[in-house]
């Protein structure tokens, strides 16, 4: 693995800038990056470092008025420029007009790419004061966001010349309104503290020493004579010095991962030493030279390799070198394909993806006494807690984990990274650590999404009805578990597509490679299993000569029926009305489009207009297992009413919802909610922030939270359950009708730590049950469902395919926040694009954000959409999962807009150039 680059000199040099407004004259080495000048020296770590590489835009500055990447100029030639950075862009304290309306408009989601992006509209604007759209995004095209879906930055900045007044919300009318996010002013400040932005003075830097073969065997020389060679670094960890269990993983009997490779490497970039010390001595020290003696094995590359006759078993416990297996059957699957009157069997490919965020992985560790704490980016600090106990062989109530805002996650924050390797320095040290990925490295150590290869085969009768569905998918978990369990018991589930169907059987197999270990990414494998379900679906309807999207209106789940698993959905059930408010755009596009081409064939042009139709439904948490969260709500004695929120927010929105659902649940305006925040010593286990479970979930259990509270208000105050509650300081105002009766919170005796006087509590956990030998049970309470719609243009010379635009329409329950339920449906048809049309990373070829392409502003088009409102019981105030039905429809409706355009079906996933055209060549010669 490459080291990362060193910017030093010998000697340093003086250097005179004005930074926001203030002259400054530092002695720096002329070659330090711009970056490490306003971070590291002047402490203005609002410009972020995403990539070094000048590829993602985060650091971007103003240099004398003009954008520039931050981490591509040189101290030297910074000297006697003025430097503007977000911090300076705040008038007397107070957000500028652009500010503004990126608050307005929720253009901020995790917050990494923001200050870069506010450079460079500042830009934009400071010459153009009324520009437009395209004008918008080429400024701003230099900046990557992988959360937004860039359509709400580009409104923001569109209103940056406009005062509106930002939206508040009465007592108990929180739920349902379009506040901005509680935490969004210090995304939009440069104040908000990320995982690489701040650690203590003391604290010792690593830097993990990566295996460069994807298999291999090695030895360590002599690493005491190697480290007194190289001061400055004070120690190098190998496996031998791990204190408890050299093993991670998300499953408690499943831990297979090593923190430190033990003499055998399963997949490149797997962590073999850890150097501890002086930052610029690590950043100086060529791998090159570290004594290590490399055996390199034959790699196992994918799963037909692994599972192959006489390959090599990767762990010895699993069989042969599958991990586990996925099951669902339901009845008699040969009878519904003897009775079908059309038929289709296909087979498709996927690829890894990367997850792509814009923050690396970073963070800090310290003992603490007997104790461990570490503060760093995370999906899951609770998990973390466990996992860190178990490699530091400590109880779990000796580790305490600090999450910092995290710039992304989509899952893949969900696994450990710096945490196990900064636990064991810091604790045999007993010194703070700190560790930043560099880019190179998160892209080739973290998971990814699992590549699949998948077979389908689908019947319906001649009525359109499907009589038979079966499905085999294999899913390459890498070198180790992850997530593989998840994916695989959760496709089968999910396989048949949001359908009644006759009779379905449904497997899969999890399997071991020699690969970057696979996780969570946004689906968990549903995003594959759709790709294929919905292409079978068009196979059918084009048989039948049915209209594709009436097709799937016709075999939508309804409430009261039955899916395959068994489990009959009574409610909450907007798949068919998903496809109503699509029908209408739908029908219109496909007119628009057979004039189109007709007009393009008749002068000979190149390019094809086609509209596809994807469809999805998704389970909310935990599949067949429990999956509780616990909110708390306190009043202190002050007045101040705090919400304990162990559910950790990645830019999807839970800090400004939980705040929301526990305001009205306890009747007090939603403007006096505080928040302790996602603290393992602070706040209860809210659960993981991932499988669409957070609204559902931790939603609830905020609710319960502020019913209990208002309820034992309402005993104090012996007040009927339509009182109005009011707060002035440390006053409690009961109202019923014309009576008030006022409580002086000061006389209440404290409880607990954080001084609260009263306190509510709220626990949820969705009913499911255990899925028996066939996969019958109920293993989700409530199921999200969409439809999307896209229109492409491809170019049938070139193999090209621009999409015009994508229609979405979302069940969600209810919308607490329909401005963040809108933010996370476009973040997540813009990963769904590059899942479709541009993403395929390669081990050692794709390991940086020039080479790995995730969409950017032009690549996004026109989104359109629908929030439908199917209320679930369980959820609070009817509300349920949006953060991964956003992506899972989006690549079978552009796949099958390219198939209505050319009359190619696309079998390997992403649909590039030169796989478009051979699917086109193909099916000509079909015909």
């Amino acid at each position: 693995m490459n080291a990362p680059i060193a910017m030093s000199h010998a000697s340093d040099s003086r250097i005179r800038l004005t930074v926001n407004g203030q002259p400054v004259t530092l002695s720096v080495p002329p070659g330090r990056r711009l970056t490490r000048v306003l971070r590291d020296n002047l402490g203005l770590t609002g410009t972020k470092v995403g990539c070094d590489a000048g590829d993602c835009g985060a650091c971007t500055v103003l240099m004398d008025g003009r954008q520039v990447c931050a981490c591509l100029v040189p101290a030297a030639q910074a000297n006697g420029t003025d430097i503007v950075t977000v911090e300076g862009l705040a008038e007397e304290g107070r957000l500028n007009g652009l500010q503004q309306a990126f608050h307005r408009h929720g253009a901020a989601q995790c917050g990494i790419c923001t200050p870069g992006m506010l450079m460079a509209a500042s830009e934009l604007l400071a010459v153009t004061a009324a520009p437009t759209r395209q004008q918008v995004e080429d400024a701003l095209g230099g900046v990557l966001c992988r959360c937004t879906g860039y359509r709400k930055i580009v409104d923001a900045v569109l209103d940056a010349g406009a005062s509106g007044a930002f939206v508040g919300a009465k007592s108990g009318a929180a739920v349902g309104a379009r506040i901005p996010r509680k935490d969004g002013i210090p995304k939009l400040t440069g104040e908000e503290k990320f995982g690489a932005d701040e650690a203590p003075a003391d604290a010792l830097w690593l830097r993990a020493i990566r295996s460069p073969h994807a298999h291999a065997r090695f030895t360590l020389g002599d690493l005491d004579a190697f480290r007194k060679n190289h001061p400055g670094i004070e120690r190098i960890f190998t496996a031998a010095d791990v204190p408890g269990s050299n093993s991670f993983g998300i499953y408690p009997d499943l831990k297979d991962q090593p923190v430190l490779a033990d003499g055998y490497v399963r997949f490149r970039g797997e962590a073999v030493l850890a150097l501890v010390g002086d930052r610029a001595a690590l950043e100086g020290v060529a791998e090159a030279d570290i004594p290590i003696v490399w055996q390199e094995l034959p790699a196992l590359i994918g799963t037909e390799a692994a599972l192959a006759e006489g390959a090599a078993q990767l762990h010895a416990a699993s069989a042969g070198n599958v991990l586990i297996r996925g099951h669902v059957a339901r009845g008699d699957l040969e009878a519904g394909f003897a009775n079908a009157v059309a038929r289709t069997a296909r087979r498709f490919e996927t690829s890894y993806v990367e997850h792509a965020y814009i923050e690396p992985e970073a963070g800090f560790a310290r003992r603490v006494g007997g104790r461990m704490e570490i503060t760093a980016c995370t999906q899951t600090p609770y998990m973390d807690r466990d996992e860190v106990a178990h490699v530091l062989g400590i109880a779990k109530a000796d580790v305490r984990i600090i999450p910092t805002a995290t710039g992304g996650g989509f899952g893949g924050k969900l696994d450990m990274s710096v945490q196990p390797l900064l636990a064991t320095a810091a604790w045999l040290l007993e010194r703070p650590v700190r560790m930043i990925y560099h880019r190179p490295e998160s892209m080739a150590s973290t998971t990814k999404r699992h590549p699949a290869t998948i077979a389908v085969e689908a019947a319906a009768d001649a009525e359109g009805k499907i009589t038979a569905f079966r499905f085999h998918g294999d899913f390459d978990t890498g070198a180790y578990a992850s997530w593989g369990p998840t994916v695989a018991n959760r496709v089968p589930v999910h396989a048949t597509g949001p359908y009644k169907v006759g009779a379905a059987l449904c497997t899969s197999r999890a399997v071991y490679t020699n690969g970057t270990p696979s996780g969570a990414f946004r689906g968990f494998g549903v995003p594959q299993a759709a790709i294929a379900h919905e292409a079978a679906m068009d196979d059918l309807a084009l048989a039948l000569g049915i209209d594709r999207l009436e097709f799937r209106h016709l075999n939508a789940l309804r409430a009261g029926e039955a899916t395959h698993c068994g489990q009959i959905i009574e409610q909450s059930v907007g798949m068919a009305a998903c496809l109503e408010a699509l029908r209408p755009r739908w029908r219109a596009l496909v007119g628009q489009n057979m004039a189109f081409n007709a007009a393009e064939k008749a002068k000979g042009g190149p390019l094809r207009r086609g509209v596809g139709v994807g469809c999805m439904w998704y389970g909310c948490g935990n599949t067949s297992m429990s999956n509780p969260s616990t909110m708390r709500i306190g009043l202190k004695a002050d007045g101040r009413l705090t919400l304990y929120n162990g559910a950790h927010d990645i830019g999807q929105g839970s800090y400004t919802i939980m705040a929301q659902i526990a305001a009205d649940a306890l009747g007090l305006p939603v403007g006096l909610v505080e928040q302790i925040y996602a603290d393992t010593d602070r706040t209860a286990d809210a659960g993981k922030t991932s499988a669409s479970r957070q609204t559902f979930v931790s939603g609830k259990a905020a609710e319960l939270a502020g019913l209990d509270l208002r309820a034992t208000i309402l005993r104090l105050a012996n007040a009927g359950p339509e009182s109005v509650l009011s707060l002035d300081g440390p006053i409690l105002m009961v109202a019923e009708g014309v009576v008030v009766r006022r409580i002086d919170l000061r006389e209440i005796p404290v409880e607990g730590q954080e001084g609260d006087v009263l306190t509510g509590e709220g626990t949820f956990d969705p009913p499911t049950s255990p899925l028996d030998e066939n996969g019958q049970g109920v293993p989700y309470a409530t199921y999200a469902f969409a439809a999307q719609i896209a229109e492409v243009e491809v170019d049938i010379e070139l193999g090209t395919v621009k999409p015009l635009l994508i229609a979405a329409a979302h069940d969600v329950g209810r919308s607490i926040n329909p401005m963040l339920v809108e933010g996370q449906i476009q973040g997540g048809i813009a990963q769904g694009l590059g899942l479709a049309l541009m993403e395929e990373f390669i081990p050692g070829r794709t390991e940086n954000l020039h080479d790995y392409l995730i969409p950017t502003f032009g690549d996004v088009p026109d989104i359109e959409m629908h929030l439908i409102e199917d209320a679930e019981p369980l959820g609070p105030y009817g509300a349920k999962g949006i953060g991964e039905p956003a992506l899972v429809p989006t690549a079978p409706a552009i796949l099958g807009a390219i198939r209505d355009a050319t009359g190619a079906v696309v079998a390997k996933v992403p649909a590039l150039p030169h796989r478009v055209l051979k699917a086109i060549r193909e099916a000509e010669a079909a015909q």
